[in-house]
């Protein structure tokens, strides 16, 4: 398994148990159709014709989030490291409405946890605080909306 570098002030770092084992908590970030259920901060949706997930080492990344006035927030990513069902690293890129972001690295590792799955991801270095503090907030968000649709697919 690939070996995270220490987190640092300049990234985000989550950890958070979500109710569904870790295939089908897998399948939620790589299932482009699954992924559009719930990516982005609350008031963005993502449009499931902008994603494309390639779970392999080179593999693309992509999605559109689009806010509720239209505005657009793409995010084009490189998969670097893929050990399914455990283990996505990405190289992103991502026109924010904050400004551009290049060269950020999102980390997210997947571990049973009793009937659950815990989830834990990095992301970083950022360039600046605020930009970081937004994707730390969108990140939250979005798991809130990932839980809904967990609990949705449960039943």
């Amino acid at each position: 398994m690939t070996d995270s570098p220490p987190v640092t002030d300049r990234d985000v770092y989550i950890t958070r148990a979500f109710a569904a084992p870790r295939a089908v908590v897998w399948r939620f970030f790589t299932d482009p159709a699954l992924l559009a259920t719930w990516f982005g901060p609350t008031g963005f949706s993502v449009p499931v014709d902008s994603v494309t997930v390639e779970p392999r080492v080179g593999g693309a990344w992509n999605l559109t989030m689009v806010g509720e006035s239209g505005e657009q927030a793409p995010i084009t990513g490189i998969l670097t490291a893929v050990e399914p069902p455990e283990y996505l690293e990405v190289r992103l890129g991502a026109q924010t409405l904050e400004g551009e972001l290049e060269d950020i690295v999102l980390r997210i590792r997947l571990h049973d946890h009793g009937d659950r799955t815990r989830v834990t991801l990095h992301q970083g270095p950022f360039p600046a605080d605020e930009m970081r503090d937004m994707t730390a907030d969108g990140w939250e968000q979005s798991f809130v909306k990932l839980d809904r649709e967990l609990e949705a697919a449960d039943r």
